[in-house]
């Protein structure tokens, strides 16, 4: 019962987030830390006593046995609808991504929402339910059901708590999402009926759906579908342009979620199923889905340099960093794999970091146009330290978790296409150009004038600690990767020999 556990922790934590307000206008946040640090005790007590953490076993992908978890419950059984949850070492990942990342948005909510508090805090952690959902659902309706259920309390908090044009861009978010979201539903159906006519069962279980048998042309058709689904909230060229406006609108914890949790549902979609339910489909698109990646990365790269408005740079560096991703995940081998998934993680850490930086800047400066900044490093040194070692950490300094990131992908990606290495390895040089461009506008040249130091306050003891979290975690991930690894290394060779088994040679 881990697994629903810890989805109904914090579902119910959100309810007593938004009770809690009656007793005072502070006990919203407290409560709602309070429920996602329980929330983290409880799964690292749990997994301490599996033995079978310690020596990782690679899972067979149809057998749920071999797996870290499996829970199963009769939910629908006339149609095959069950509740099924199960863990492997990719999803405990992401899981423990969502969990630690939750905890730092709740702290960058501290002072950045002022009203309604209680009500935030529960749209918060009821987003936090609904990733912890879809990287745990194995049955593909309830994995359709939690990925719809997370868009829902993130479109009120951009909505509600975003900035000046929050309703378009909360709206654009929606659209877009929703609309995608339907694609899958549609191949979903449609992959569980032709399963059906196979085998005379209902089942939506990922586990029956695996070795589904069905035509060339169908299989191209329903992977397109949960290709598009997945390549927007990853998100990729072209489906990226809802991500600039609904970060740039979102408050300070949205964006947290946004870029370090929800786009990485996207790429753990592609991982799962857009490529082991339909491997030959998946091959044959290969080319196209690692072009759209270079796209991506150069495009996103490109925009970014444009802009003026911090969080919109940041906004636009995602798109090209979740661009590594892509082509990580399309040129399917081992190493192109462990740079993707390393990605997600690094990546969730330093832009998170990123937009915490930016908000911190918008509550004291009410701006988060460049042009008005400058010289905020005499005036704000630790928050001008701790920005320098994002800033470099983004663009892929040696040493750090982002650099093995897409260190790993490019070679990966090599023994597939070198040209296209070559292309997307500009992404590189285009990022550090960007980072440092940001770094410049903001914290260095002359102060400006209408920003007097003694108003400006510098970062203090809580937003230091929550850094200070994000800075070891990345200079953990790039000095000593190997317990990453470790963890998705029999995931993923299970996942290459699956799908090796199902192309035609």
């Amino acid at each position: 019962m881990l697994m629903v556990n810890l989805i109904l922790i914090l579902l119910v934590g959100g309810v007593l987030a938004m009770l809690s307000e009656r007793l005072g206008e502070t006990m919203p946040r407290k409560v709602a830390l309070a429920v996602v640090l329980v929330d983290i005790v409880y799964l690292l007590s749990q997994l301490s006593a599996m033995p079978q953490l310690t020596q990782l076993q690679a899972p067979v992908p149809d057998d749920p046995s071999t797996w870290l978890m499996h829970f199963k419950a009769q939910w629908i059984p006339a149609f095959g609808i069950n509740i099924e949850f199960a863990l492997d070492g990719i999803s405990l990942l992401m899981v423990m991504l969502t969990l630690v990342l939750g905890a730092i948005a709740v702290s960058s909510s501290w002072t950045d929402v002022t009203t309604k508090q209680g009500f935030f805090e529960a749209n918060l952690l009821w987003t936090l339910a609904g990733v912890l959902g879809v990287f745990m659902a194995l049955d593909l309706f309830l994995f359709f059901l939690f990925w719809e259920v997370m868009l829902i309390p993130m479109y009120f908090m951009i909505a509600i708590w975003g900035h000046e044009n929050r309703g378009y861009a909360a709206m654009k978010f929606f659209i877009f999402t929703q609309a995608s979201g339907l694609l899958m539903l549609v191949a979903t159906l449609a992959l569980v009926a032709v399963n059906q006519n196979a085998t005379g069962v209902w089942s939506f279980s990922y586990f029956d759906l695996l070795h589904t048998s069905m035509s060339g042309q169908t299989a191209h058709w329903l992977m397109l579908g949960f290709f598009v689904a997945f390549v927007v909230k990853l998100p990729g060229f072209p489906f990226h342009t809802w991500l600039p406006d609904a970060h740039t609108q979102a408050p300070t914890a949205g964006s947290v979620i946004l870029a370090g949790i929800l786009l990485k549902t996207g790429a753990y979609g592609l991982i799962r199923f857009a490529v082991p339910l339909f491997p030959q489909a998946a091959l044959d698109f290969s080319f196209v889905a690692m072009l759209l990646g270079v796209a991506g990365v150069v495009y996103g790269a490109v925009l970014a340099f444009a802009q003026t408005d911090f969080k919109r740079l940041v906004a636009y560096s995602s798109v090209s960093h979740m661009g590594f991703v892509l082509l990580g995940v399309y040129a399917w081998n081992e190493l192109a794999l462990q740079g993707a998934v390393m990605q997600m993680v690094a990546h969730g850490f330093s832009t998170a970091a990123l937009f915490m930086i930016a908000g911190s800047l918008q509550e004291r400066l009410h701006t988060r146009d460049m042009r008005e900044m400058g010289g905020l490093w005499q005036q704000m040194p630790r928050m001008g330290a701790v920005a320098m070692f994002f800033v470099v950490a983004s663009l892929g300094l040696p040493g750090l978790g982002n650099f093995v990131a897409e260190f790993l992908v490019l070679l990966g990606l090599f023994q597939a296409n070198p040209w296209m290495t070559a292309v997307a390895a500009l992404g590189l040089i285009t990022g550090a150009i960007y980072s440092l461009i940001l770094m410049q506008r903001s914290f260095q040249g002359e102060p400006n004038a209408r920003y007097d130091s003694h108003r400006l306050v510098d970062f203090a003891g809580r937003e230091m600690f929550t850094m200070t979290v994000m800075m070891v975690a990345l200079v953990a991930l790039g000095l000593y990767p190997q317990p990453v690894l470790d963890m998705a290394q029999p995931v993923l060779q299970s996942l290459l020999e699956l799908t090796s088994a199902g192309v035609t040679p």
